[in-house]
């Protein structure tokens, strides 16, 4: 894998150079098949990779994280245009695409790679997580879930995952994808959704 490597969807470099005034942010939501999926849709977003982060291993392969032996979670770092699409209506986007209450899985997909996280670049996005956290712990509280586990961490090195794992749901529409959220709107990120 190299700076050739582009995203199947849009044609653009998974590493780079990114458009002026672009900025990063990392989610971990289960497996990473359909959690990038959810964001190369989301408008604003210019491009998507998937990964390993939250660690301990460097480059580490999908069979090595596969053990739980690596501390990685399964990881998509989402390049996204601020003016187009704020960090908040990304968070929003990440805690009503998957239940945050599971701990270490996600439905059927067991294990710590499989766990809720938000990997921030600053204090902003640290900021804005937490209180996105909290926000849409009241929300699922009311609703009778249990405490969200998603940790809410400083981003570390990120590791691109192997180019078949990169866009994996439009290279196989039929693929799998065990995500699935709570059903649950979280009130993070409304007022600057985009119009029409």
């Amino acid at each position: 894998m190299g700076l050739s490597l582009q995203h199947y969807v849009n044609g653009r470099a998974l590493e780079g150079p990114h458009p002026e005034g672009s900025e990063r942010a990392m989610f971990a939501l289960g497996c990473f098949w359909g959690a990038e999926r959810v964001f190369w849709n989301t408008p604003g977003v210019v491009v998507t990779a998937v990964g390993y982060s939250g660690g301990r291993v460097p480059n580490p392969s999908y069979e090595r994280v596969c053990t739980g032996l690596t501390g990685h979670a399964e990881t998509v770092l989402v390049v996204f245009d601020p003016a187009t699409v704020s960090y908040s209506q990304l968070l929003q986007v990440f805690w009503e695409n998957h239940d945050p209450t599971q701990g270490m899985r996600q439905g059927n997909d067991v294990g710590p790679q499989y766990r809720s996280a938000v990997f921030t670049f600053d204090e902003a996005q640290s900021r804005a997580a937490t209180a996105s956290r909290g926000a849409y712990q009241e929300v699922l509280t009311a609703a009778g879930y249990p405490a969200i586990t998603t940790e809410v961490t400083p981003a570390g090195p990120f590791y691109l995952a192997e180019e078949y794992h990169q866009q994996y749901l439009a290279k196989n529409p039929n693929g799998y994808c065990g995500l699935g959220g709570t059903g649950l709107a979280c009130p993070v990120g409304v007022a600057r959704a985009p119009l029409g």
